[in-house]
């Protein structure tokens, strides 16, 4: 135990994390697994909560899992590590030149090296009324616990925003709802999700959600919600004239960074606080990761690409706590997409909109609510779209991935990675065995 104490308090390098979300968090984990004697580490929230697993918000939302399920790691855990973990408090100023921050509760902190993983805010933007109680973000416990509750009492939900985010909140309100909650999602686009699907996946999609009970509106754009007398949200009215009645409104069209620190601290901020393929901020001693970080035109909003940045971050700051280089760089890779929704398998990677050189694939089983479209240029893969049956997914991005010319099995690529990997074998194009998918029983 002596030496735990010890640890603990030596004088060296003194790092400071902003944050105590999923990449805070992932950070901690990463560099406890480097380093043999850590660094003093002090890592501050603004949730009262320790870390927990923000992608499971839906879930946890329509019923499907517990909030125990969600935690990552508790205080406890921090405490047995040494690392001091300060939560429920935000940190109101970053002074540069003196290395220290000040909390909103007056408290300064010294650092020798920063990270701010500050994470990313619903875009809140600057709708009338949209400080009405009643309107939520569907970012953290608190939202998903305040949603639960309205669901419970029933009447009408609006969700403003049709990505991936929107209809799992909107999915997840109507399940715990339990037929007592009506949901309207509005799209300001023309299809759902049109960042991932092209038109036909998105009316797959739309017309399942439909089925089950779903309002969906494409092309709708809020222009006001309608308070009472009380304060509370009552209606959202759309900019056609619609009005549309709200219990509860839930604001999930787009994301935010939260880069308010850097601007404040002179840092380079574009559309959030800029970072090299290091992840080091235009001060060298101060680092950002996950939504709050801009990486050449790039912003985060999924979990692969941060989980990239993090394991770059780690091995960085361990080199350099042991006096090394590390060779660790940050590169911008294709993230797949899928939407955790019970009962709906979609996959997508790459381009939406062919261009005139590709060469457009496509399979459709209206009956069985199976599509499939591949995008190729000069026989190898750009882009996948997936609906129903998604069991290629994984095999598709192994090969985009891969850039393999895939021309000789052009004519199996939608039926299966068996036909396609025979045909590519008997070209002599082996994958090697650590490329092939776990085949999986359809």
């Amino acid at each position: 135990m002596h030496h735990q104490h010890h640890t603990a308090h030596r004088t060296g390098e003194h790092l400071v994390i902003v944050g105590n979300g999923m990449a805070g968090h992932r950070l901690v984990e990463a560099m406890r697994k480097r380093l043999d004697d850590p660094l003093r580490i002090t890592v501050l929230g603004d949730e009262p909560t320790a870390a927990y697993n923000r992608i499971m918000l839906s879930p946890l939302l329509a019923g499907d899992m517990d909030r125990e399920g969600l935690t990552l790691n508790d205080a406890d855990w921090y405490a047995e590590q040494g690392i001091e973990l300060i939560l429920g408090e935000r940190v109101a100023y970053l002074d540069r030149q003196a290395k220290r921050l000040i909390t909103d509760t007056g408290r300064q902190i010294a650092f020798d090296r920063l990270v701010l993983a500050t994470g990313s805010r619903p875009t809140m933007s600057n709708i009338e009324g949209i400080a009405l109680s009643g309107v939520h973000g569907f970012r953290d416990l608190k939202d998903a616990a305040a949603l639960t509750a309205a669901a419970k009492k029933g009447g009408h939900a609006v969700v403003v925003g049709g990505g991936l985010l929107g209809l799992e909140a909107a999915e997840g309100l109507r399940k715990r709802g339990q037929g007592e909650m009506a949901v309207s999602v509005l799209q300001r686009a023309d299809h759902l999700m049109n960042r991932q699907l092209d038109a036909t996946a998105a009316g797959l999609l739309e017309a399942e959600l439909i089925n089950r009970g779903l309002e969906i509106h494409t092309g709708a754009r809020l222009a006001t919600l309608e308070g009472n007398a009380e304060g509370r949200v009552v209606a959202a009215h759309l900019e056609d004239g619609q009005r549309l009645p709200a219990d509860c409104v839930v604001i999930a069209a787009g994301i935010t960074p939260n880069d308010q620190l850097g601007r404040q601290a002179g840092l380079a901020v574009d559309r959030a606080i800029v970072v090299d393929d290091t992840l080091t901020t235009s001060d060298p001693a101060i680092h950002a990761l996950g939504e709050c970080c801009q990486f050449g035109g790039t912003t985060y909003g999924l979990v692969e690409p941060i989980w990239r940045q993090v394991e770059v971050l780690a091995e960085h700051l361990a080199s350099q706590a042991s006096g090394a280089d590390s060779q660790a760089r940050y590169v911008e890779r294709p993230s797949a997409t899928q939407l955790k929704i019970g009962g709906i398998s979609l996959y997508a990677f790459g381009p939406i909109e062919p261009d005139a050189d590709h060469d457009v694939l496509c399979y459709h089983d209206p009956a069985q609510g199976d599509y499939r479209r591949l995008l190729l240029r000069h026989g190898r893969l750009e882009g996948v779209v997936l609906y129903g049956d998604t069991a290629m997914g994984p095999w598709y991005f192994a090969q985009a991935q891969a850039g393999r010319d895939l021309g000789a099995c052009r004519q199996a690529l939608l039926l299966g990675s068996a036909d396609a990997d025979a045909l590519l074998d008997a070209h002599d194009i082996r994958l090697d065995d650590h490329e092939r998918p776990q085949k999986e029983a359809a």
